[in-house]
Parts: structure tokens; C-alpha cells; sequence
């Protein structure tokens, strides 16, 4: 078990399957990404190997490991994410890709004597950055997008921190790939945004892979958010609880009279709920043709054909209450 209470284990996701992580510039297979996964992925294999410093052998090296691994996920941040979206064939997260490396080498000082981050397997702490290492780079960065398919299209996901100043290649991944995502977070990866937001993506992958269909609950906004636009008190927590069992949607009454309702209540989720409300947003004027498990709602819906839960009631007066029933349910 972690001794840090916010990083969590979850047994059966991605379990007896092998993940791999592709770390960035001047890090290690000793990451805390690594770390993480091996936690929280506790019953998966987890790959991680040191990249040669020349891109070129690096990417040799990834083709061997995928070769002889064939992963069921590969994950690559910012130097890893470029080497990882040009792993076709497998089911990928691009997490801060650096797809312009020889670039961000030269604008933010990663040229000249260099400490790599972290250990390394080979003892070696100390590295030298020439405009030659750059140009290997800036050639194989040019690699990128070259064997993008429809296929492809399907398998590769991008998470971008919304507040990188290191690299931003949102614009030039979504020229490529429909499935960009912004989450709450920097260039490096803490304990907060993996949990938040690569752990669900991970979920949403394994489920795709498994056909897995979890239930589906509806949480209107009403319920949501109070009078003043703010998320009530431990919905959000709620909201984290239920997404490790079941498929969450936030639906919105909508008013086909107010232009950009859409965009507003896209932008209320993407900030209060970060990379899991991703494509996880219902606007209709019908709730009760809705398909779904449970409606979590301050109205009644009597011609929902699952189970409302009224938020505000008696028996659900607060999110707490809501976390406590849905606990008791166990993922049914």
C-alpha cells in the first residue's frame, strides 16, 4: 500500500496486463509517474526502461520493447509522449507531449551540462547538450504524425496541463487526433493531476478494451452547482467517488435560446471536474428520454426509466449522503 493517502490502488484495473511508460527529457525509469503506476496499477506489469540520451537509439529501444512486451497501454510524458505517439499499433496517452523538442531544448535552457532528475540504471548523473543532439532531436521530432490513421486516430489519447509553461502542442495534436483533453495541472506530473485526470482516462481505455459497460448516472446541474454557479459542498468529491464504478454524466436543462449554453457548461465542468468530464456532458430539454441507471436531480422525473435519487431531499440532503448510498451499492 502507498503511505500517501491520496494516491489510492485499484486491484482489478488493467489487471495481468502490461502498461508502459515512456519517461521525458533528462528523467528516468525511477520517475514518480512510475511510482505512481506501480501503486495504482497494483495488480498490473508495469515496463519502464532509462532512454538512451540519442533519440534515435531510443526509439530503437522502444520498438524492441514493444516487440517483445506487446503492451496493452503506453503512457509518455512530454520527450516520452513525442517517442509514444509514434508507437502505432498499440493504445497510447500522450501526456504533455514535447513534439517540438529540439525547440523547447533550445527556448528553455535544456542545452550544455545537464543533471539528469532522477537515478539511472547505468550510474550516469551528469549529460552534455549540443546544437548536433539538438538537431538528432528536431529530425526525429519531424517523425511525428507521420503514420496517423483512422485506425490510430481511435487508440491515442492527449492530456495537456492547462497551466504547461514548458510546452504547448495542443493546437498542432488535435491537427492529428480528435481526443485532446485539458486537465488541472503543470508540465510535471503530482499526485493530484495523475489521480484526476490520467487515472480516468486509463479507466475509460481498460473499459473500452474489456467492453466493459459500467452503469450510468446522470447528475443534473441543479444538483450540481447552487445558486451562485459554485459546485456545493462535496460534489465534487462525490463526483471522484463515482467515477471509479460507474460511466458519470452531468446533464443541463437546456435553453436552445441562449446561444453558447454548451460552451458554458462544457467550461463549468472542465473546471470544476477536470479531464473526467470530458465528452461527459449532456445538454436536453428532455430528461426523461435520458438512458441511464440513476438520475441525480432537485426535480422530480417521473418518466425516468431508472432510479432518481432527489438531491435535497430527506433522505439525500446533501452530496455526503449521496457518497454514502452509492458506497452501500458497491458499483451495482
Amino acid at each position: 500500500m502507498s503511505d500517501n493517502p491520496f494516491v489510492k490502488q485499484f486491484p482489478d484495473l488493467m489487471a495481468g496486463k502490461k502498461v508502459m511508460y515512456v519517461h521525458g527529457f533528462g528523467s528516468s525509469a525511477q520517475s514518480g509517474t512510475v511510482s505512481r503506476l506501480r501503486t495504482v496499477l497494483c495488480n498490473a506489469t508495469v515496463i519502464a526502461e532509462d532512454m538512451p540520451l540519442h533519440p534515435e537509439e531510443a526509439l530503437t529501444l522502444l520498438h524492441r520493447l514493444c516487440e517483445e512486451e506487446k503492451p496493452d497501454l503506453i503512457l509518455g510524458t512530454s520527450m516520452g509522449g513525442m517517442y509514444t505517439e509514434m508507437l502505432y499499433g498499440f493504445d497510447r496517452i500522450v501526456i504533455n507531449p514535447a513534439f517540438q523538442i529540439g525547440e523547447t531544448m533550445t527556448d528553455h535552457g535544456m542545452t550544455g551540462h545537464q543533471t539528469y532528475q532522477n537515478p539511472r540504471q547505468d550510474g550516469v548523473q551528469k549529460f552534455f547538450v549540443d546544437n548536433n543532439l539538438v538537431k538528432e532531436y528536431k529530425k526525429v521530432s519531424a517523425m511525428c504524425f507521420s503514420g496517423v490513421t483512422d485506425e490510430e486516430r481511435r487508440r491515442v489519447w492527449g492530456l495537456f496541463g492547462d497551466e504547461d509553461k514548458t510546452v504547448d502542442t495542443f493546437d498542432l495534436f488535435r491537427e492529428h487526433y480528435p481526443t485532446a483533453i485539458h486537465f488541472h495541472g503543470e508540465h510535471r506530473m503530482d499526485d493530484r493531476s495523475y489521480m484526476h485526470a490520467v487515472m480516468p482516462v486509463i479507466r475509460w481505455i481498460d473499459d473500452l478494451q474489456e467492453k466493459r459497460q459500467r452503469p450510468v448516472v446522470l447528475i443534473s446541474m441543479e444538483a450540481a452547482c447552487d445558486a451562485f454557479g459554485k459546485p456545493r459542498s462535496s460534489v465534487q468529491k462525490a463526483f471522484r467517488r463515482l467515477i471509479e464504478s460507474y460511466q458519470v454524466y452531468l446533464v443541463n436543462s437546456a435553453d436552445f435560446n441562449h446561444r453558447g449554453e454548451m460552451a458554458d457548461v462544457l467550461s463549468w465542468a472542465e473546471q470544476y471536474f477536470d479531464a473526467p468530464a470530458y465528452n461527459h456532458v449532456i445538454l436536453t430539454c428532455q430528461k426523461h428520454l435520458l438512458l441511464g441507471d440513476y438520475l441525480i436531480d432537485t426535480v422530480a422525473c417521473d418518466n425516468f426509466m431508472g432510479t432518481v435519487i432527489p438531491f435535497g431531499s430527506e433522505t439525500f440532503k446533501t452530496w455526503e449522503e449521496v457518497i454514502t448510498f452509492f458506497d452501500r451499492l458497491g458499483g451495482q
